[in-house]
């Protein structure tokens, strides 16, 4: 046993094999911890490798402390975006304020961090690629359980059975549809829209946020670096989920040009650049509010169980948690239904407490009214009036167990 993390399990029992589906955060970090306590690991991924690059995400709080017993905090921290500065805009383009990244979006300069997604991706799979059987470009057709496991049947016909399946396949899971139903059932619509999607840097930003505002709309430019290519961002207030638009890309890049038509500032260029974009990612803001993240043996950990939806900014740090407190779970109940039950219960608090951030409409960045805009606006200004002031982490904290015992 380590001081750093789970047990690695030296006892005679037969190894508890675990499939896991999705290799993006959750999935790996899962595998990682699971392994140490003496799992028998596979992972399937419906890509078919490991996906690079992607739009800045962060690791916050109790996440820190859960990637540095992992070991890859170093190389994270090399990652590390380093913005210098968020700059908001008036209808016109014209500068409202420029403050730090950390007084905007609370958190802790010096210790949270912010990284490419692709950066924490390949970091959390090369802690795993060399113990862990990963199958890419394969997903779960159908499972059924029994007690002796549960038998899966993979979309390339492969057949396997396992002891345990964990759904770590994001908000928009197959797994959780399978077990327990239609997402519909269990999506929480925040009542906005977005798209993402990178475009030249013919702006001459470095390391950098740009954000523009009117009720409603926003646009944003995202430099993480020197780069010759920007993040671009344009979130949209939307009473009801366009679902129409969900299953049909070409329905998405005309409801945001017609959304945004008659902007101004640079979002007319932005919108021409979504249409020639070939990584356009389009989504509506939510969460997944579930009673049990588990029936069976079967458990859903990060997105998949409790998508807190971007507007939080935590995704990414409940996935890294979820995945560590199921892992000790495992490691500390033999009995896979007692180790569910023991998961759901001690993170479960502090999903709530995340999700509890944003609520319907109410985004500070993203004002729906003239009146919340410029209350906005003000808040902004005070920042700038006084810049010692300490910003408050915009995220709650939960204790990590040290280890758990061998399985």
């Amino acid at each position: 046993m380590t001081p750093t993390g789970l047990s690695r399990d030296v006892s005679t029992t037969a190894k508890r094999t675990v499939l896991i589906s999705g290799a993006s955060i959750s999935g790996p970090a899962l595998a990682y911890w699971l392994h140490r306590s003496g799992c028998a690991v596979t992972v399937v991924e419906k890509a078919g490798a490991l996906r690079d690059g992607g739009y800045p995400i962060d690791v916050r709080g109790t996440a820190i402390e859960v990637v540095r017993r992992m070991g890859i905090l170093p190389r994270l921290r090399d990652a590390h975006i380093d913005s210098r500065r968020c700059t908001f805009l008036d209808a016109d383009g014209s500068e409202v304020a420029s403050v730090s990244p950390s007084a905007v979006a609370g958190g802790v300069e010096g210790q949270d961090l912010e990284v490419r997604r692709g950066d924490l991706a390949a970091s959390l799979y090369g802690k795993v690629r060399d113990d862990v059987e990963f199958l890419f470009d394969d997903s779960i057709d159908t499972l059924d359980q029994s007690d002796q496991g549960v038998d899966v049947a993979f979309h390339s016909g492969q057949r396997r059975t396992f002891d345990l399946v964990v759904g770590a396949d994001g908000m928009h899971s197959r797994t959780r549809e399978s077990l327990f139903g239609p997402e519909e059932q269990f999506h929480r619509y925040l009542g906005y829209c977005f798209a993402i999607f990178t475009m030249p840097n013919t702006f001459g930003l470095s390391r950098e946020l740009v954000l523009w505002n009117t009720p409603g709309k926003a646009a944003a430019l995202y430099a993480v670096g020197d780069h010759d290519e920007l993040h671009a961002f344009l979130n949209f207030h939307q009473p009801e989920p366009p679902f129409d638009a969900l299953r049909n890309p070409d329905a998405q890049r005309d409801l945001v040009a017609t959304v945004f038509a008659g902007a101004g500032w640079e979002v007319p260029g932005m919108v021409n650049a979504m249409r020639d974009a070939d990584d356009l990612f389009f989504d509506t803001a939510g969460q997944i509010r579930m009673p049990h993240w588990s029936s069976g043996r079967v458990a859903l950990v990060g997105d998949a169980a409790y998508a807190p939806s971007f507007l939080t900014g935590q995704g990414s740090s409940l996935a890294l948690v979820g995945a560590y407190m199921l892992a000790n779970a495992l490691a500390t109940h033999r009995d896979h239904t007692a180790a569910f039950a023991a998961y759901e219960r001690d993170v479960r608090e502090f999903v709530a407490m995340n999700q509890a951030l944003v609520d319907n409409g109410a985004a500070t960045l993203f004002p729906t009214t003239a009146r919340a805009l410029e209350q906005r606006n003000a808040m902004l200004r005070g920042l700038v009036t006084m810049p010692s002031a300490t910003a408050r982490p915009a995220h709650s904290a939960l204790t990590l167990p040290a280890c758990g015992p061998m399985p």
